[in-house]
């Protein structure tokens, strides 16, 4: 027997360095890489053979690692309660008001909306319509929208380097702990990376085909991105534009043309709903949380957009720079817990990048190798660089939009050196790179010392074995053919054991926990626990602290869990309880006192909102537990200019609010920059005109009892 013999990446226009497979324009078989050749007609009878068996194995694969992550991001899902209360809550008004559905409401009477566009909302809220709400109905879709994004991403590489490599790109999706967090998590960043992966696909068909109608649709997946979070959604935009003007093989203005009516469907899509907004009586519709101005592009150019860049965010907690908002530098996505969260294989994807622009730097400008390497790296580079340098707001959860480039990244530069593994040039590229990636993982290891102590060991020795024998991968296959398939099996697999031995165990122990609060983060965390975001330590009394340097969120007395909890076991190891959300349940929402559910529940029909109080973190709890609609003075961060006093005077002389419920936040957060102090204008006129009791051990006030009258008109 014989073996062909690989070309040299870039030796050919195409790159063709992979059996052809579906949907390309890849030459047929006889395929690159070492497999033995024999005379016909005993060749295309084994070729046949080994083409079915092929396709088998590559299903039967497809479909273990599907219904792994499934099982992954499903599994025990209902332990994490509401998770983020916050969104769960508006979710419950959208499964009651296709209104407050519509415009990502809080509340289902349409007080103020959440500070996101709606589209996550949309999905949630309309399972809840389905299905009940409740933990598993609103959970369930991020888990299903994280499958999805595998199966895609599978699809999206497989297109350039084969089912080996779509197979590793997906399970490093999948294995990635922060991805297995937000997948398992009900904020908007789960839908946002289905529709970046999604956008991804139809770019590269679009690429294949020279298709104007899946560029189209690469360009309306990419506006409804913006609907999930906003700005976030347009960062793919420089990547996958640049890539089709560079690389599709049509001349210069069908390109710039097909690019425009790309740019038209972004617009489209993205823009009907924030016109739908303009285009409304502003009387008629919630305010829009997170603007000071009612104004939905003081939200999408402010709070969530240019201020994340600036830090000039008004409204936001915190003074100075913030206690999110710390640690920006270009080595942020390599400190911290946001580090252990994504960067296991960040070091390997930016080397697949460098490497793979050297091998086709000769190749022409239709190379779809460079293409794919350019879309991905592209997309790496600038979200990674915004998400290192913006001083606003940022959560170490951000980086789940990081994943996919990186997983297809390193899956290709594996799979394509793996189909030149003869040149040494390739040996030494993917061993340097397995013993890089072993040493990173040990580092990070190092800084979570008590966290599965043997993975340090086994990771540096399964790297260094890879290591050599991936140089040395000729010396160890002079044997016959089945000790050679099975040296080079032996290799592959234990490169792909350090790949993904420490991030894999990272996420089962991620699925093994809840997670409840805002600010959710996995395992395993830092050394340097009380960062946020990745070296973002939180301000302690004094500037920027909530309650005047009392417990962050305490919960306004309604049972939340504070940081003075005791910590429970967690499984595989780790410093803090079970269930925490950040730093010790920093905006958790805790269930509301059952003797105070029942006073909300008590002839709830005859008001707009059963209870009032300051901010969404102590709205969600009453909200979710009564089922019945309460106003969130101030919207999230309780800053916000709804209702002015004013306002909150007229719904009380209406008698659409029956309680306000006060506790530690209820005058409002400290430490908001710049923010509307209607909040505390509001709580200092119900402590002076109404009725107070204690309800459940919460301090509540009648809004229908007025000091000095003989009796309450309700």
């Amino acid at each position: 027997m014989s073996f062909t013999k690989p070309p040299f990446l870039g030796d050919e226009s195409r790159e063709a360095v992979l059996p052809a497979v579906g949907g390309t324009d890849w030459p047929a078989p006889p395929a690159y890489g070492y497999r033995p050749s024999t005379s016909p007609p005993a060749a295309a009878e084994r070729g046949l053979s080994l083409a079915t068996s092929e396709v088998v194995m590559e299903r039967a694969g497809l479909a273990v690692l599907l219904a792994g992550a499934a099982l992954l991001f499903l599994w025990n899902l209902g332990a994490s309660g509401w998770a983020n209360a916050y969104y769960s809550a508006a979710a419950q008004a959208g499964s009651q008001s296709w209104l407050a559905m519509l415009f990502g409401s809080f509340d289902a009477s349409n007080a103020i909306t959440v500070d996101k566009t709606p589209a996550s909302l949309w999905v949630m809220a309309l399972s809840a319509r389905i299905f009940g709400v409740n933990a598993w109905s609103i959970l369930v879709p991020q888990a299903l929208e994280g499958v999805a994004a595998v199966w895609l991403l599978y699809l999206t590489v497989r297109r350039r380097v084969g089912p080996m490599g779509g197979l590793l790109a997906a399970a490093i999706l999948a294995l990635t702990p922060v991805a297995t967090l937000m997948f398992r998590f009900n904020n908007p960043d789960a839908l946002l990376t289905l529709l970046l992966v999604a956008a991804a696909y139809a770019t590269v068909r679009a690429l294949d085909a020279v298709s104007t109608r899946w560029l189209v649709l690469a360009g309306a997946l990419v506006g409804f991105a913006f609907l999930a979070k906003m700005l976030q959604g347009f960062l793919v935009i420089p990547a996958f534009a640049s890539v089709y003007l560079i690389a599709a093989p049509t001349s210069m203005w069908r390109r710039i043309w097909q690019v425009g009516a790309a740019a038209l469907a972004v617009v489209v899509s993205a823009g009907w709903w924030v016109v739908l907004v303009m285009l409304w009586p502003a009387d008629a519709r919630p305010f829009i949380g997170g603007s000071q101005t009612n104004n939905i592009w003081d939200l999408i150019l402010g709070y969530n957009g240019f201020g994340r860049l600036t830090g000039d965010e008004i409204g936001r907690v915190g003074g100075g720079p913030g206690p999110f908002s710390q640690g920006a530098g270009w080595l942020r996505l390599f400190q911290g817990e946001l580090a252990s969260e994504v960067s296991w294989l960040l070091p390997a994807a930016l080397i697949a990048i460098v490497v793979l622009l050297w091998a086709t730097r000769r190749s022409p400008r239709t190379s779809q190798t460079r293409a794919h390497v350019l879309l991905w790296g592209g997309w790496l580079v600038v979200t990674g660089v915004v998400f290192s340098l913006m001083q606003g707001i940022f959560h170490s959860y951000y980086a789940v939009a990081l994943v996919p480039p990186i997983a297809a990244l390193v899956a290709m530069g594996a799979a394509l050196g793996w189909a030149n593994r003869d040149l040494l040039s390739a040996r030494l590229g993917m061993g340097v790179t397995v013993a890089i990636s072993a040493a990173w993982a040990a580092v990070l290891l190092s800084r979570s010392p008590n966290w599965n102590p043997w993975l340090t060991p086994l990771v540096l020795g399964a790297g260094a074995l890879a290591s050599l024998a991936i140089a040395f991968l000729p010396q160890l296959s002079l044997a016959g053919p089945m000790s050679r398939r099975l040296l080079h099996g032996a290799t592959a697999i234990s490169a792909v054991v350090v790949l993904l031995a420490v991030p894999a165990v990272g996420s089962i122990a991620t699925a093994a926990e809840a997670h409840t609060g805002a600010i959710p983060t996995s395992q395993p965390v830092a050394r340097d626990a009380g960062t946020l975001g990745g070296g973002q330590r939180f301000a302690g009394p004094g500037v920027g602290t909530f309650n005047g340097g009392a417990l962050p969120f305490r919960g306004g007395g309604f049972g939340a869990p504070g940081l003075g909890q005791a910590p429970v076991g967690r499984p595989f190891g780790g410093p803090f309880a079970a269930g925490r959300g950040g730093i010790g349940g920093l905006l958790d929402t805790g269930q509301a006192n059952p003797q105070l559910v029942a006073a909300l529940q008590a002839n709830a029909s005859a008001y707009r909102w059963v209870a009032a109080t300051t901010g969404s973190n102590n709205a969600a709890g009453l909200q979710l537990s009564s089922g019945k609609p309460v106003m969130a003075i101030g919207g999230f961060n309780g800053s916000d200019p709804s209702p002015t006093l004013g306002e909150f005077q007229a719904y009380v002389a209406r008698g659409q609010d029956h309680y306000y419920v006060g506790g530690s936040d209820a005058a409002g957060f400290r430490g908001t920059v710049g923010g509307s102090n209607s909040a505390a204008d509001i709580y200092t006129w119900v402590q002076a005109t109404f009725r107070s009791s204690t309800i459940g051990g919460v301090t509540v006030y009648d809004l229908t009892a007025r000091l000095g009258s003989s009796s309450s008109s309700s």
